[in-house]
């Protein structure tokens, strides 16, 4: 199995603390900026960064869909970390300061692919089709926290 990794970023006109207090509230705002890939938002636990616990499906592809629930962690300031209980999969989401009244916004998701010609073709597609949605809710965040 190799580890297979996708990561998309994105300059957003808003302060970095903006950014990431929107991107760490998942009660209000992370629900509104995801895409149709993602079905069943729900808290479970928490709702505000550290301590969170939220389940989604993720629908990548026609056929493959992900059952997530996620451990929010932040382990660093503007460091927001998903571990899916579910799988192996780990999404950082990490926001700096980009000069003024900017932020760079940077998402990276990694998990361990299959073996074989399946895991050929995940590690060779996957994260194209993923930087792609995650690209999509980078520009809704955007849109959100730009108002």
């Amino acid at each position: 199995m190799a580890q297979v990794e996708a990561t998309t970023e994105r300059i957003i006109a808003a302060d970095a603390e903006t950014v990431f207090d929107a991107l760490a509230d998942y009660k209000e705002v992370r629900g509104k900026v995801l895409t149709g890939h993602f079905s069943e938002y729900e808290v479970r636990e928490g709702g505000d960064g550290e301590g969170t616990l939220v389940h989604w499906k993720l629908q990548a592809t026609s056929k493959r869909v992900r059952d997530c629930l996620l451990e929010v962690t932040e382990p660093t300031d503007g460091q927001l970390i998903e571990k899916d209980r579910n799988s192996t999969m780990v999404t950082t989401w990490t926001v700096t300061p980009a000069g003024e009244g900017r932020s760079k916004a940077v998402v990276t998701t990694v998990w361990n692919g299959a073996g074989g010609i399946g895991g050929f073709f995940e590690r060779t597609f996957a994260p194209k089709g993923l930087a792609r949605i995650y690209d999509e809710l980078l520009q809704n965040l955007a849109t959100e926290v730009e108002k």
